[in-house]
């Protein structure tokens, strides 16, 4: 039976976040994860400018060292493409210039940007990284929580487990209750294709809201070396109610859509396409308890509207560890106490999430998105405020006010 203060179960980026801000504290920590990295993840791939700011918070070097890696894309913005095919192009700095200025986004294959963090977890001595221990066991005792492997062989006693397993953690649902419901869970899929044709020369996403598929949505996030990550997401409730098969569908919409049947014709699938679930952070949760966090997916906590979910993770990630500070100075792992984590979490990130999740209900209401598409793609300043919402939450309240879209509506 190994001994540790903290142990931190999931080592992708939100458990990777959480040791590396102990580290930076002086607090040692064990990192287990059943995988042996590097590994893949089925993810969309994009790394938003909260993850460039999460990554300076960690250490300002390493926004400078991720760009500097082969197998990634600097990404300037998005495309949103509404139901009636008008092209609300969002740079992520309004007025960017790819030649001088510091991308706010990237993209980058999970495989390789959770392989580039667990490359500064192993460099850090406060760390005790543990691979391909697939934790089967985990019970209450005492001071904490034991773990143990589906072998038996591993044991592992703690007093605070940073639970960050992802978004099927039996832990989450078994002891904290977090509960899957189709309301608040996205079914998605993902497929690489090669040679996609009319890929944004300064890698801006894709987010195409087809009138025959709302309220769901397909994506390209353009790659390295001449690839695409293609995929489609709906809300599970949708797909139930409405007996949508995600597969038959991605397929027909490349096959036989206008918008893609040329994009695609040359086009080659790499691989298998695979499907994930999205726990979204669209209501609030208790995600922590007597001696446990939940952080990431296994919280909850995807964006309801562009379904990213790694910064988020990160974010918890940082909490985690200084709510883990917390207890080991104070000495005290109650619930009670614990209840500190969730409410930084939620401080930094309910307003955006509840934002989010009315920009996803907006979906219901096509004609509305095609209005805002069509105007602010032939005005200037009307394109520029939408590009602000997306990296300036203040003016993203704006989109609370139904004045906001009468002006926007009536000019």
């Amino acid at each position: 039976m190994q001994q540790h203060d903290i142990c931190i179960l999931g080592a992708g980026p939100g458990g990777a976040s959480a040791a590396l801000h102990l580290a930076n504290k002086g607090i040692p920590c064990v990192l287990i994860d059943k995988a042996v990295f590097p590994r893949d993840k089925v993810c969309g791939d994009a790394l938003s400018g909260k993850v460039v700011s999460e990554l300076k918070r960690i250490s300002m070097h390493l926004p400078a060292m991720l760009s500097e890696q082969e197998a990634q894309l600097p990404s300037w913005g998005i495309h949103f493409i509404s139901p009636a095919g008008h092209k609300l192009s969002v740079p992520f700095k309004y007025n960017y210039d790819p030649a001088q200025d510091i991308p706010s986004g990237y993209i980058s294959k999970r495989v390789d940007f959770d392989n580039f963090l667990i490359e500064q977890v192993r460099q850090r001595p406060e760390i005790t990284l543990v691979e391909g221990i697939d934790i089967a066991k985990i019970e209450r005792i005492d001071q904490g929580f034991s773990l143990t492997d589906k072998s038996g062989e591993h044991q592992f006693s703690t007093q605070l487990l940073i639970a960050a397993n992802g978004a099927h953690s039996s832990f989450a649902r078994q002891t904290a209750g977090i509960k899957q419901e189709p309301a608040h869970y996205c079914a998605g899929l993902r497929a690489y294709y090669k040679n996609v044709a009319g890929l944004d020369k300064d890698n801006f996403i894709e987010l195409h809201f087809l009138k025959d598929f709302l309220p769901g949505y397909f994506w390209i996030f353009p790659l390295p070396g001449g690839y695409a990550n293609v995929g489609v997401g709906m809300l599970s409730e949708t797909v139930s109610q409405k007996k949508v098969k995600l597969k038959k569908e991605m397929l027909r919409m490349i096959q036989e859509h206008p918008e893609f049947r040329e994009r695609f014709s040359g086009a080659e699938l790499i691989g298998d396409i695979k499907g994930y679930g999205l726990p979204l952070g669209s209501k609030k949760r208790l995600v922590s308890g007597d001696n446990f966090m939940l952080v990431g997916d296994a919280a909850s906590l995807i964006d309801p509207f562009t379904g990213e979910g790694i910064s988020n993770a990160m974010i918890s990630g940082r909490w985690a560890a200084t709510q883990a500070e917390l207890c080991l100075q104070q000495e005290n792992f109650s619930a009670e106490f614990m209840q500190g984590y969730d409410k930084a979490v939620y401080n930094r990130l309910w307003k955006e999430l509840k934002l989010s999740r009315r920009m996803q209900r907006l979906l219901d209401y096509p004609w509305l998105f095609n209005q805002v598409a069509s105007k602010a793609s032939k005005n200037k300043a009307l394109a520029e405020t939408i590009s602000c919402m997306f990296t300036d939450l203040d003016l993203r309240e704006r989109l609370k006010q139904p004045s906001f879209y009468l002006k926007l509506l009536f000019n």
